[in-house]
């Protein structure tokens, strides 16, 4: 009003607009009115005294003669009326302080004042506004209309660590952090680091396996090339690419990226934490005062930030490393265009759900599979996740040699070597096959190739339910990877800079995936292999191990590199003959009821001894992996099962007068299930 250049006598405001007025132009440096700690605060901004309400009422006089009408500080005149100091009393704690949000001590009362304006109207020559009743932040700036919306609102910037007010004069002091180490890293978090939100930097404890396994994966390229460029290519907190550079130091050259600005800052932070030179987008950062002076910095780690497609199409890195939230095959085509020769690509899903068959239209979505769930489901989503690496090499004119395939509760991890060229691409390719799986006995077979059709390809399972059940046996899974999951020269010396890093809870992981590879037993494993590992061999690359000696890389006389020795003309072809066999059978599943099972150490050693390759496995703590067919794996089983009708735990074979009742103990069982099936159809046939 005070500008404006109407004629006639100017209308006074109401006093609770001049109030509003005057404290709008401190709002940056104090809280607002309607945030108080008690009742008696919010009564003192409308000058009400207590004593002299309570003395009135308590004598029955008449507050119309000894108090005057005052207005409420938080709503203006038109919703409520100046009144006496009882009824203002009582519009105080009723409509504001009882419906108000609690935090730290303040209530953030409701307020009507015109803080919010909702809809302007023009009458005559002033503006009014519809007043909407709202809450204020105590943290920022917000006003919010519903009550329940202020409590998420203020639950969000706790979960944030913003739990400082931003209109105190004195400077508020740095958000709570808490710092955990791992591997000799500290690295800073935030108080919900283990519940986050979108917006936040996510940190899960329960991941150090995986952590640890991938450091062990780039520890043994290290030792092949240096130095060699790697990528983080979601660093969150930035613990993985510290603990690359803090221990690998010099023989790496680190970058973290993410998209996210609060993410990039806290990887900043914890490289300082760490005595890291930060390099923002090739430029060192200004923001070194975080090191104190006198304290010398052990590497130095490149922070970008932008999309993970876009820095791995611009630059060319011989580690790679996705951990995306969920599935990683939409950074798969970025990740294989400049990855350089026989460089290394690590990729871990947490999409379990679809993965393990819990949600397999999402797996049809993603990985374009078609699944079901089998005792087999962790070793069939590692399969997946290969199948589709394998297929964005393959549109590179890249081939993959898989090097690792681990498949725990919460993840999936797999390391593959790449391959430059359209012929590594084509044998790749030429591994991604179909899945035909019996839904009776779960006996399972690769499809064979061919280009004639099959009028029954179920036929090519070794069990014959599909000719004595009724109805549909089977069904075709896939595409998933045919070819190893494990390279066994790899994992030794994954191995091996486990045990000189002091990695102690990934080496017996480790040693598991070691005899899973070479499908043997624990008790035949030796960290000698019994090739030479001076000449151990990756798909035709023969690499150097700490311990060749000169005349390992000579080669027709002449000397070749020290790092990576590649046979001429051609690069050979891997060795499949030692290839260990595909999936495995759970030996619960595949007991017989009524009989009591062998430990199983001792059904291992039953299935060495009848002449088949077997070994424990990762994937399943009750699998075995054998090359035996499910029938002599069965047969084997019951042979030394012993009945529990006789009440003894002491193993061993059962007497039989021949070899052919335990085969007729099996197909009755299985003749049993028939039986069922079909006595349950001629029910239906009955009643329906």
């Amino acid at each position: 009003r005070s500008g404006s250049t109407c004629a006639g006598p100017r209308t006074p405001l109401p006093r609770t607009c001049v109030v509003f007025q005057a404290l709008s132009r401190v709002v940056l440096f104090c809280k607002h009115i309607s945030i108080q700690r008690q009742l008696a605060d919010l009564e003192k901004l409308a000058d009400l005294n207590e004593g002299e309400f309570t003395l009135g009422v308590s004598q029955n006089t008449d507050l119309h003669v000894t108090a005057e009408k005052k207005p409420c500080p938080l709503c203006p005149e038109e919703k409520f009326k100046a009144c006496y100091n009882h009824k203002l009393h009582r519009h105080l704690q009723n409509l504001h302080w009882k419906i108000s949000v609690e935090f730290e001590g303040y209530r953030m009362c409701i307020c009507h004042l015109p803080c919010r304006l909702v809809k302007p109207n023009l009458i005559g020559d002033q503006t009014f506004s519809k007043m909407g009743a709202h809450y204020h932040c105590i943290i920022c700036s917000a006003t919010i209309t519903r009550r329940t919306d202020m409590i998420g609102h203020i639950n969000r910037h706790v979960n944030k660590g913003e739990t400082e007010s931003r209109f105190i004069t004195a400077p508020a002091p740095k958000t709570s952090q808490e710092v955990l180490k791992e591997s000799d890293t500290d690295v800073q978090v935030l108080p919900n680091y283990t519940t986050p939100q979108k917006t936040d930097s996510y940190f899960n404890p329960k991941m150090k396996l995986n952590r640890q396994l991938i450091f062990c994966a780039l520890a043994v390229l290290a030792e092949e090339r240096k130095p060699i460029e790697c990528l983080d290519a979601f660093g969150a907190t930035g613990i993985m690419g510290l603990q690359w550079a803090k221990h690998l130091r010099s023989s790496v050259k680190v970058t973290i990226n993410d998209c996210n600005e609060n993410s990039v800052t806290m990887i900043r932070e914890n490289c300082h934490l760490n005595k890291m030179k930060v390099i923002l987008n090739a430029k060192e950062d200004d923001t070194d005062e975080a090191i104190e002076d006198g304290e010398e910095t052990i590497g130095t780690i490149e922070v970008t930030k932008m999309d993970a497609n876009v820095i791995m199409h611009l630059r060319s890195f011989d580690f790679i490393h996705l951990d995306p939230f969920g599935t990683s095959v939409n950074y798969l085509d970025s990740a294989f265009r400049n990855v350089r020769n026989l460089g290394i690509v690590s990729l871990t899903s947490t999409d379990i759900s679809s993965l393990y068959a819990k949600a397999q239209h999402v797996a049809l979505r993603h990985y374009g599979c078609n699944i079901v769930r089998t005792e087999y489901y962790k070793e069939l989503a590692a399969r997946i996740v290969i199948a589709a690496v394998a297929r964005a090499a393959a549109r590179c004119n890249k081939g993959i040699e898989v090097l690792l395939a681990v498949a725990l509760e919460h993840f999936v991890l797999v390391v593959v070597r790449v391959l430059r060229g359209p012929s590594p691409a084509d044998d790749s390719a030429k591994k991604i096959k179909y899945l035909i799986h019996c839904q009776w006995c779960e006996e399972r077979i690769f499809q064979r190739e061919g280009n004639m059709v099959e009028e029954n390809p179920y036929q090519q399972l070794p069990c014959d339910c599909y000719g004595s059940m009724p109805g549909k046996t089977a069904v075709v899974l896939g595409p998933l990877w045919s070819g190893a999951l494990f390279n066994t020269g790899f994992l030794r010396r994954m191995l091996f800079e486990a045990v000189q890093y002091g990695l102690e809870e990934t080496q017996p992981l480790l040693k598991t995936l070691v005899c899973e590879a070479e499908c043997t037993t624990l008790k035949q494993f030796s960290i000698h292999s019994s090739i030479d590992e001076n000449k151990q061999e990756e798909c035709g690359v023969y690499i150097k191990t700490p311990d060749t000696s000169a005349e390992s890389y000579l080669v027709h006389g002449k000397r070749k590199s020290n790092e990576v020795i590649r046979n001429t003309p051609k690069r050979q072809k891997c060795e499949n003959s030692a290839e260990h066999p595909a999936f495995y059978y759970n030996i619960h599943r595949h007991s017989i009821k009524g009989m009591n099972m062998p430990k199983l150490n001792k059904f291992l050693s039953y299935l060495s001894e009848a002449g088949y390759r077997v070994s424990r496995t990762h994937f399943d703590p009750m699998g075995v992996r054998t090359n035996a067919p499910l029938a002599q794996f069965k047969t084997i089983l019951v042979k030394y099962s012993t009945p529990t009708y006789t009440g003894g735990q002491a193993e061993g074979p059962v007497h039989l007068t021949e070899d052919l009742q335990v085969g007729d103990h099996v197909q009755a069982a299985v003749a049993g299930k028939a039986g069922d099936a079909s006595a349950h159809k001629r029910w239906e046939s009955i009643w329906f």
